[in-house]
């Protein structure tokens, strides 16, 4: 195998989405994940195992953010209009940085749910064009499965939960974020965020309509899938919880 062709921007093969590739890589995230959740009682009690997986997840951001940028430039295709950290995932990249460093709550409350529900979109339908085992591709798959394990580490060892309020704060704080890069976009000529228009690869903006309208539709799509978010994993295992602690105190 000539190692040289793993880098490269030239590609003979284009990326299949639910491909056996794409699907290990699904099932590889989907088994660590469960990993983490059934751990997690052991990694909250045990500092060492607690800060080691927090510096990990951290360090592992930073370099695929940093690898990404070092491979614009070694292939010279670094442009402002597409090589910049302005697209959701690279935006809550950068945040979940920060929030697994300082522990902050208020970073937590937006990252559940624009993290984790914008990264696991983008990895069901990849807006990629290099397969297996392409450095992109394995990039791809790492950056933003680590986006996702980050708000999952803060939930399930640091004790974080989002709340109602959370959600309003995601929608009105991804409205702001929308806002500021459509005005980059406009000053660099980019679509950052696919604001300009949709993706040149299949995405699930496929059939949310034309431009504008997809934009609207695509607010709904998240606001539904937060709301999902909350009430699957949150509102309905406490009310559960609740009938359950009654119960039992009524019978004993």
């Amino acid at each position: 195998m000539d190692f040289s062709t793993l880098f490269d921007r030239r590609h003979s093969d284009d990326f299949i989405m639910f491909s056996m590739s794409h699907w290990l890589a699904l099932l590889l995230l989907i088994a660590i994940a469960l990993f983490l959740y059934f751990s997690r009682f052991t990694i909250r009690s045990t500092r060492g195992l607690r800060n080691g997986l927090r510096v990990l997840l951290v360090i592992i951001l930073i370099f695929c953010e940093a690898g990404l940028q070092l491979w614009y430039l070694s292939q010279d295709v670094w442009k402002p209009t597409n090589s910049l950290p302005l697209e959701l995932c690279g935006i809550t990249l950068m945040l979940s940085v920060v929030m697994l460093i300082t522990r902050s709550r208020w970073l937590y409350s937006f990252l559940y749910f624009a993290g984790i529900g914008g990264a696991f979109i983008a990895l069901v339908t990849p807006n990629l064009v290099y397969p297996f085992p392409h450095f992109r591709f394995l990039l791809f798959f790492i950056v933003h499965g680590a986006i996702i394990l980050a708000s999952l580490y803060m939930t399930w060892v640091e004790g974080f939960r989002p709340t109602w309020k959370s959600l309003g704060f995601t929608m009105v704080s991804l409205n702001a974020v929308a806002a500021a890069v459509w005005g980059s976009d406009q000053v660099l000529g980019a679509n950052y965020m696919f604001l300009s228009h949709k993706p040149d690869t299949y995405s699930f903006l496929d059939y949310f309509g034309p431009y504008p309208y997809y934009l609207l539709i695509e607010e709904l799509f998240a606001f539904a899938v937060f709301l999902m978010m909350y009430v699957l994993f949150f509102w309905v295992p406490d009310r559960f919880r609740t009938r359950y602690q009654k119960a039992q105190h009524f019978h004993s």
